[in-house]
Parts: C-alpha cells; structure tokens; sequence
C-alpha cells in the first residue's frame, strides 16, 4: 500500500505520522524536504563554512533517528530547529570554543527597529543577480559578526519565521531574553548594514 502513497505531495506533519510508523520512504521524503533548510540555517548560525556539511548531515541524522521521539507533527519546524541549535551548541563544546558575549546598553528610538533581513531573489537579470549575491555576501558576513546568543536568535525569527515562545523553546530562554537579543542584533545589524538598506 506504502507504493502508492504520494509522498511529495503530502504535508510535513503527514510525513512525520509516517516516519513515525516506520515508513522509511516517508522519512526519506521528510529528510529530502528539510535539507535545504537546514543548510541554509546553518550557513547563517556558523561563523563560517568550515564544518557545515558534517553539522548538516549531524542535524538530519538527528531527525531520522529522533523522530518518534516527537509528540505533535504540527511542531516538527520548532523540533527541527530546536536540533540544530543544540547541534550548533554541541559543536561549538568540542571544539572548546565558549560563545562571545557583548552588551550594547544602548537604545536609539530614532531607530526603525522592524527592520526585516530578507535573501533577495536569485531570480533576474544578471546585474541585479551580481547587486543580490553582493547583497546577500554582506547581509551573511554581518550575522556571522554577531556574538553567538544574537546570532541564533536572529536567524531563527528572520529567516525560520519562529515565534518568540518558538525560540525560547529551542534555546533554553525566556522570551523576555529572546527578545533583548533580537532587538541588539537588529541594532546591531542597522549600524552594519547601513549603506545597504
């Protein structure tokens, strides 16, 4: 019956009931989907690009290996994050690296503190792709100069779209701290990125 199930047309949540129940095609569609994202998450967390693909491959062995281990499908984006962090954290232990810690005690109400981080579109012509790739070059260069607790928090709200109770989940943080170190980062990344956007 598992043949004739459509795997690349089913939501997540299904493909994790699936995986659940030992469908490894499910689970192989799950991991398929996840990877990019994955990835991508990575790229930004990681200072550079050194290790990245062990700590991919770490993250969706992690998944494969836990997925019975999660109760609701519905979660599976906050799960999923939730491993890469601790991932991250892990990696960062072996290599006897503590995370850097700043302190901007500083507001500026003049500043637009909404300010959003996108990837631009890599769709175009083929001097907006050289602007966008210059673009995104330096958008990743500036989180990557974040301190570790800023970083995370940041790629995690911009780019994976978490809710802030999502990210003091995957953290081990109040969201009162969540907060404080997305609002620094987005200060910080404004001062940065200031002759960019």
């Amino acid at each position: 019956m598992s043949e004739k199930l459509n795997y690349k047309k089913m939501k997540t949540p299904e493909l994790v009931v699936l995986s659940q129940k030992d469908d490894f095609k499910a689970l192989e569609e799950l991991i398929k989907r996840v990877q990019k994202d994955v990835f991508a998450t990575l790229t930004y967390i990681l200072k550079s690009n050194e290790n990245i693909y062990d700590l991919t491959q770490d993250v969706l062995v992690k998944i494969a290996k836990n997925i019975k281990k999660l109760h609701n499908p519905k979660c599976f984006h906050g799960w999923q994050n939730h491993i890469i962090t601790n991932t991250y954290y892990d990696y960062m232990r072996k290599i006897r690296s503590k995370p850097e810690m700043i302190s901007l005690e500083y507001s500026c109400p003049a500043l637009n503190m909404d300010i959003k981080i996108e990837i631009p579109d890599k769709s175009g012509k083929p001097m907006d792709k050289c602007i966008s790739a210059e673009c995104e070059k330096e958008i990743k260069k500036a989180i990557r100069g974040l301190p570790d607790t800023f970083r995370i928090a940041i790629v995690l709200r911009e780019f994976q779209g978490l809710s802030y109770e999502e990210i003091a989940q995957a953290t081990k943080t109040g969201i009162g701290t969540v907060k404080s170190r997305i609002s620094r980062a987005r200060m910080k990344l404004h001062e940065i990125l200031a002759n960019y956007i």
